[in-house]
């Protein structure tokens, strides 16, 4: 991912927003998301070397991801390789499709790319390649209602060159458009820099380009800003969406988010973005709440005869946070007595207004009239409620 700016906008309002309730399910696959994956996937992809476009380690890379695709059960027809030309030379995109129960045309594209220059590319954008096999790997059998496409790209570096390309030779044909997509939920420079305090994530929101695409992406980037605090331990912020794979959709008129991540590394587009210099375990929780967004926006199966946990239902359901739209006070009334709990008020552009703990009656009158995101956690569990602040 090339950015030039990552300032926020302080004049957007976010319409239709929609607070997702804890799936016991969804929680327990994103808990699936394991360490030693991540870690092997970053390290393998490292070992691959310097994966410029057309080169033989970009060939010898999209062979590994597909190999990673046929040992998870995936099948030759669910698995597609598109080539397309780069000057001179050749590379291909890797797309995979899972088909959904009830909407099997519309599909849910979680993407990102796995070229490199300069380097061997373990943050940018190996982590973001090692999060969607995972992602891939633990949904395979998992019914989802709408479709999934797995897409890796090649040529990004180069100016998004392969996702141009499958924008305008496979969404649209001759101008018609041939895929009804719901969304596109790109994954780019996702690795963190090992050392720091990498607690938060990005969330990328569509804050320019074609304007009518603008409101639709608010509300899926707040969807996906909620389903990070019910699936992971990461805090978010928002971030406006550029210069990655997702851009030739949302030049298309089609709806985006993303993840990147909040404290940018400067290795990226060097020799040295390399295994040493990433975090692991950001990419981890990134994994973590990825599988929790994907399973939401493609309304996974909530079965969870096939899932490892036991408890079935969360605690936090019955939780009352009152009254809402509220004045100057807001009340917590928690369904067991507990004495560890944490409560936070952001704004709609993901920055922190006001947070507490272990408190039941809370002060809310320093905050303007408007529609909050308030986070509740109470040990494992987290609850994600709109707060509506009137006066």
């Amino acid at each position: 991912m090339k950015r030039i700016t990552t300032f926020l906008c302080a004049t957007m309002l976010i319409q239709g927003v929609t607070a997702q309730s804890f799936i016991q399910a969804y929680k327990n696959r994103a808990d699936m998301v394991t360490q030693a994956n991540i870690t092997a996937n970053l390290q393998e992809f490292g070992n691959l070397g310097i994966k410029t476009t057309g080169s033989q380690a970009n060939n010898n890379t999209l062979t590994w991801i597909k190999n990673k695709y046929i040992s998870y059960g995936y099948s030759a027809s669910q698995i597609v390789e598109s080539p397309f030309t780069y000057g001179s030379a050749t590379s291909k995109n890797l797309i995979i499709t899972k088909t959904g129960t009830l909407y099997p045309d519309k599909y849910v594209i979680i993407c990102g790319h796995y070229d490199t220059i300069n380097g061997p590319g373990v943050n940018d954008n190996g982590s973001g390649t090692s999060i969607i096999l995972e992602a891939a790997r633990i949904l395979k059998d998992v019914p989802t209602e709408y479709s999934i496409k797995f897409i890796h790209f090649s040529g990004e570096e180069q100016g998004l060159i392969g996702s141009s390309h499958y924008v305008n030779n496979v969404v649209y044909q001759g101008g018609i458009r041939k895929l009804d997509i719901k969304l596109v939920f790109n994954l780019d420079q996702v690795g963190g820099v090992k050392g720091n305090n990498n607690n938060t994530v990005y969330c990328d929101e569509d804050q320019g380009g074609v304007s009518s695409n603008n409101a639709a992406s608010a509300a899926v980037t707040q969807q996906l800003r909620n389903c990070t605090a019910l699936y992971s331990p990461l805090q978010t912020a928002v971030d406006p969406a550029e210069a990655t794979d997702y851009i030739p959709f949302e030049r298309k008129g089609e709806v985006i988010t993303g993840f990147f991540e909040r404290i940018r590394s400067s290795y990226p587009h060097t020799s040295k973005d390399t295994f040493t210099n990433v975090d692991p375990v950001y990419v981890y929780n990134i994994g973590k709440a990825a599988v929790g967004a994907l399973q939401h926006f493609a309304t996974a199966s909530t079965n969870l005869t096939t899932v490892t946990k036991a408890a079935s239902v969360n605690s936090l359901e019955t939780v009352k946070i009152y009254p809402n739209p509220a004045n100057d006070i807001l009340h917590i009334e928690l369904p067991v007595q507990t004495s560890n709990f944490s409560f936070e008020i952001s704004n709609s552009m993901g920055r922190s207004m006001l947070r507490v703990n272990n408190e039941k009656k809370i002060d809310v009158s320093s905050l303007q009239s408007g529609v909050y995101v308030g986070i509740l956690k109470v040990g494992e569990e987290t609850l994600v409620k709109n707060i509506m602040i009137e006066r």
